[in-house]
């Protein structure tokens, strides 16, 4: 089985950051998954990743996304287990393609910063407009 980093990387790593989002009150990534046959109830969603690639000045769908997916399929249990373990977290990946606004309407609220070379990560800063 390989072994992978959580952890967003590109071919050069220009810029790096944060990420947080709000699932959608309705439809969220979860319900997603499960409509579309790809999660089992009995899954827990735990991580997911988006991947647009070879953009050249105008994006053009699809995106790439993969779902992790863990046993048992509740919260309190696998944040146990992911703390009691001491070697990588077991997931079940499920990779599809989806347009940009299907992807961001699995959300709630979604925001992405972004700091060339990471100079700005947990940085706070003063601005004028």
């Amino acid at each position: 089985m390989p072994i992978q980093s959580f952890r967003a990387s590109v071919q050069y790593d220009d810029f790096k950051g944060t990420a947080a989002a709000d699932r959608a009150d309705r439809g969220d990534a979860s319900d997603w998954l499960e409509e579309k046959g790809l999660k089992q109830k009995e899954e827990f969603l735990l991580g997911l990743t988006l991947y647009a690639g070879e953009n050249h000045g105008k994006h053009e769908d699809p995106i790439y996304a993969e779902f992790l997916l863990a046993l048992p399929g509740d919260h309190d249990t696998v944040k146990s287990i992911i703390e009691k373990s001491a070697g990588p977290v077991p997931v079940r990946k499920v990779t599809t393609q989806m347009t940009l606004v299907e992807f961001f309407g699995l959300f709630k609220r979604f925001s992405v910063h972004l700091s060339t070379d990471e100079m700005l990560n947990g940085q706070e800063y003063t601005y004028s407009e």
